[in-house]
């Protein structure tokens, strides 16, 4: 291996790729965003230009076979979530994809503010 090559690889990760370089540089996706808890399939059409996807679209359609959520898909590839967002929306502006539930907040079903400031507190005792 060469000088050049070996600062590329850190033996116990692997190649090093930075979360931007898998999204051409995009940080979000275009259009509306995805939640984390957003339940994704895919929709059955067939990709037509391959040749157009990275091999990380396609582990994203494949990973979106069964609903699943945004979260559970990020870590289930190994991807960053940021990653996985933008590539969805790739998917789905090709639609590919399709955002098959969102959780709705209840309404009037907010916990009181002592909970909240206690789950506060003890997030800054961390």
């Amino acid at each position: 291996m060469s000088p050049s090559s070996e600062r590329w690889l850190d033996r116990e990760a692997g190649p090093v790729v930075r979360p931007y370089a898998r999204t051409r540089g995009r940080t979000r996706p275009e259009g509306a965003g995805f939640e984390l808890i957003a339940v994704v399939a895919a929709t059955g059409v067939p990709p037509g230009d391959r040749l157009r996807y990275s091999p990380d679209h396609a582990r994203v359609l494949r990973g979106c076979a069964r609903p699943i959520a945004v979260a559970d898909l990020s870590a289930d590839l190994g991807l960053p979530v940021g990653v996985v967002r933008v590539l969805l929306g790739d998917l789905r502006d090709e639609g590919l994809v399709a955002v098959a539930a969102e959780a709705e907040p209840a309404e009037g079903r907010r916990p009181p503010n002592g909970v909240l400031r206690e789950v506060l507190n003890g997030l800054r005792a961390l």
